[in-house]
């Protein structure tokens, strides 16, 4: 699948679930979509949990 196939497809099943279950439910399904997607790139070594705090905290000035 490509990412435009994948893109376009995850695009028609936010609507779907929007269109079905309201707002709250797609909002839901897309946290939970992000939450699965960081956690697989966690499992596969492309993103570290230190890597993540170094983004989240402000950088320090000298």
């Amino acid at each position: 699948m490509t990412r435009q196939q994948f893109g376009f497809l995850a695009g028609f099943l936010l609507v779907a679930v929007w269109a079905l279950g309201g707002p709250g439910a797609a909002g839901a399904a897309t946290l939970a979509g992000l939450v699965g997607w960081l956690l697989v790139r966690v499992l596969d070594g492309d993103v570290t949990l230190a890597g993540l705090a170094d983004r989240a905290t402000p950088p320090r000035r000298r």
